[in-house]
């Protein structure tokens, strides 16, 4: 398969540098042995990545002091290698290189090996992947890197085949260049290597000029629109041709877009492409139509052939997407899907401490015949082995048809399998079939002259059972590194699809999940949120790594959803303690926004604040969110300053290429169209304050905060937000209120009555 760039989104095939060629890579493959000729420090880490390392005959070192010393006693370059566990490319050359005792033994000699899990250090694998993209044009994982002493890069690149191959330096030719010019040619390298990074610092730099104010939102969003509308591939939705990622920070801009759009033909197509692509992604074969989730990205343009690999933080955001579209459509189908998505993490990535594991990987060993990993391998099907399982004859079905027949004619499974050649580069995927929907449900009934309700009874004893065959194959390689940013994703998805499908049990995992990270990711003593934890007897923490700005503002934006599903407010104490920590942590007081990390260690070299809104939204765009709606909930002015600051700051990012930021665009419009406050009256759990909220969650309304006043004047809502004392339930029910701009809508007790109000905007009278 292609090979995942460092902007998931932003794909680049190959590229090449005068002295070394790179190219990018993702996906993986564990450790090949069981009697370990070698050991290295790695066996001493938590970090699955560090640990597929920790057998190979590399002196590696773990990034920090132990390492930095060695190179400066002894003068030598420092080699930095940085993957993650389920990275396909990563694993290849450990297996062509890191596991070749000649490389080994010239690695370790010339060389103080660094191992690097950038799900751990996103600070210090930002940094050198900005080197690696501005001096090569490209980037990706494995991503190499030679450092001097004092960590500045002077050469860079990722995967390196280990010998020279047509024409093409290997890995071995690449050490034995990069010695000869560090022993005859080392001030060049190291002056280089500086300019650079000054370079890089001035490049990187992104501040607010004084008495700037943030774009105007409609023309940024007007812009955003009309760049994705460019880039959208109208037959199967997405953006661009191949490969195709879910993207979905573009898909509820999209849907947000239309919100304040509805009667415009602009808003109608953005409402049109966020639908199509979200209903053709779960028709695709990214969708796992046996075992729920969703794949990393699609290699072809019909969402058919996916890299095989799941990550938390797109089952985090599609379910998100999913449930925003059936809020918008009325439709059950997305709702299903967000359903769908959250029974995968339920099973397959979560942890009894009510946590979320990181990944699982696109490669394992075929159910049939040899050692070697395949990607697919858990997920794909022969013609035969589907015939085998579905014998039966179906009752009245046209031409004696078995369940076979109608299960392989509604997903596409073909004799010879249904993976083009040119999507199985490797050949891995001979004779396999991807399911994918070919048909609706109608078409199939037709074709087979029996009901749609048969259909669908049919289809899903046949994916029940075709669920019990994959339990049986050998699963793939499960990173089970709890990080703190993904697992605040998590949370929102949770609480967002638990509170519009009123599913108490969804709601009650994030409030475990919520408990999860307070308890072991949060250092109440230091003040200080954990970066990531792993799965083990004890939770095994790890203590040494404390949080970046994406773990703080992702968790807060969990908590504020948490929040407002459950309307408990230890959540919304809990994020305004960590949003007070956040500033005082990653705040920029010259330029305004928020550094990717703490601004204070010196071994990260460059100040960075992320300016893209990628596979994950990025932080500031997050905070930038998070800061308006906790204005509202607390009271405090200056949180709504410091997020027109932020959005200044990105000003120019903003203005030219918004589709880089759509998140950030949709705090911009949050700010521009200001926030309804919805006040709900009543006891929390009163049939009457339900039935409000019910009114609430049936409609996606991205610009608003929603709040319980239970009548007790001490509560933390009430010490932040006097006002709430003097709303009260008319005729002793439960009562809503819509307020915007200080000015409040009468009160309604009708639930009917409140879904009016709050999609027209107005009612018949208002009061100040």
């Amino acid at each position: 398969h292609r090979p995942s760039s460092a902007n998931d989104e932003n794909f680049i095939s190959c590229v090449s540098s005068p002295s070394v060629f790179m190219s990018m890579a993702s996906g993986s493959e564990g450790p090949s042995s069981t009697s370990h000729r070698h050991t290295n420090r790695l066996a001493k880490e938590r970090s699955p990545y560090l640990l597929q390392h920790a057998h190979n005959p590399v002196d590696w070192y773990p990034w920090g002091k132990d390492a930095f010393d060695k190179a400066k006693t002894e003068d030598k370059p420092i080699f930095l290698s940085v993957g993650y566990s389920t990275c396909h490319w990563c694993h290849v050359m450990e297996r062509e290189s890191f596991e070749d005792e000649e490389i080994g033994k010239i690695l370790s000699e010339n060389f103080v090996c660094i191992k690097l899990d950038r799900e751990e250090r996103p600070d210090v694998d930002k940094v050198y992947m900005t080197f690696v993209q501005a001096t090569s044009g490209g980037g990706g994982w494995p991503m190499s890197v030679w450092l001097t002493p004092e960590l500045r890069p002077f050469i860079g690149g990722t995967y390196f085949p280990p010998r020279d191959r047509g024409g093409r330096p290997g890995f071995k030719t690449v050490l034995t260049r990069i010695i000869d010019q560090w022993q005859n040619n080392r001030p060049a390298l190291e002056s280089s290597g500086e300019r650079i990074i000054e370079a890089l610092k001035k490049g990187t730099t992104i501040t607010a000029n004084a008495g700037q104010s943030p774009p105007l939102a409609p023309d940024v969003a007007n812009r955003c629109f009309q760049q994705l509308a460019h880039s959208f591939e109208e037959e199967y939705g997405g953006f661009r041709d191949a490969p195709k990622f879910p993207s979905p920070v573009n898909l509820m801009f999209l849907i947000s877009y239309w919100t304040v759009n509805r009667s415009t033909s602009e808003g109608v197509e953005a409402l049109q492409m966020a639908l199509h692509t979200l209903r053709m992604m779960a028709l695709g074969g990214i969708h796992d139509h046996i075992a729920q989730g969703f794949h990393r990205y699609s290699t072809d343009s019909s969402w058919h052939v996916p890299h095989f690999e799941k990550m938390l933080y797109d089952q985090a955001q599609l379910a998100v997407a999913y449930i925003t579209a059936s809020q918008v459509s009325g439709e059950q189908f997305f709702a299903e899907v967000a359903k769908d998505v959250l029974l995968y993490v339920s099973r397959d990535l979560s942890d009894k401490s009510g946590g979320f594991y990181s990944a699982e990987d696109a490669d394992s060993v075929p159910a049939l015949g040899g050692p070697e990993k395949r990607e697919g391998a858990f997920c794909v099907w022969t013609a035969s082995e589907v015939r085998e399982l579905l014998p039966d004859v179906v009752e009245g079905a046209a031409g004696n048809a078995t369940l076979a027949d109608i299960f392989m004619h509604h997903y596409g499974v073909k004799e010879q399998g249904n993976v083009a050649p040119e999507q199985d580069p490797h050949g891995e995927l001979q004779g396999q079939n991807v399911l994918i929907v070919r048909y609706s449900v109608e078409l199939t009934a037709a074709r087979f002259g029996i009901t749609v309700e048969k259909v669908n009874e049919l289809l899903a004893s046949a994916r029940a059972k075709m669920a019990e065959v994959r339990k049986s194959r050998p699963r793939p390689h499960l990173d089970t590194k709890m990080l703190a940013s993904w697992n605040g994703l998590m949370l929102s998805a949770y609480a967002r699809v638990g509170a519009v499908l009123g599913d108490k049990d969804l709601v009650e995992r994030a409030v475990k999940a919520g408990g999860f990270l307070k308890e072991h990711l949060w250092d109440a003593k230091r003040q200080t949120i954990l970066r990531s934890c792993y799965r083990g007897d004890q939770m095994e923490v790890s203590p040494s790594i404390s949080g970046f700005l994406d773990d703080y503002a992702f968790i807060i934006c969990g908590l504020l959803d948490l929040y407002e599903a459950t309307l408990q407010t230890e959540w919304l104490q809990w994020a305004e303690e960590l949003q007070l920590r956040q500033d005082v942590l990653f705040w920029d007081d010259q330029g305004g926004g928020y550094f990717c990390s703490d601004p204070t260690d010196s071994t990260v070299l460059l100040q960075l604040k992320e300016d893209q809104d990628g596979a994950e939204p990025s932080a500031n765009s997050v905070s930038a969110f998070n800061l308006l709606r906790l204005s509202h909930y607390t009271g405090r002015q200056e949180w709504l300053q410091k997020s027109q600051q932020l959005l200044t700051a990105f000003s120019d990012r903003l203005t030219t290429v918004p589709i880089a930021l759509p998140e950030m665009v949709r705090a911009l419009m949050a700010q521009h169209y200001t926030l309804k406050q919805i006040v709900i009256c009543g006891q929390r759990d009163a049939p009457d304050t339900t039935s409000l909220l019910a009114a609430v969650n049936s409609l996606f309304l991205p610009y608003k905060v929603l709040m319980l006043a239970d009548g007790n004047t001490e509560s933390f809502l009430c010490q932040r937000l006097p006002v709430l004392s003097s709303m009260s339930q008319l005729r002793g029910v439960a009562t809503a209120y819509v307020c915007q701009d200080f000015t409040c809508s009468l009160p309604v007790t009708d639930p009917q009555e409140l879904r009016r109000l709050l999609l027209d905007g107005t009612t018949d009278t208002e009061i100040e």
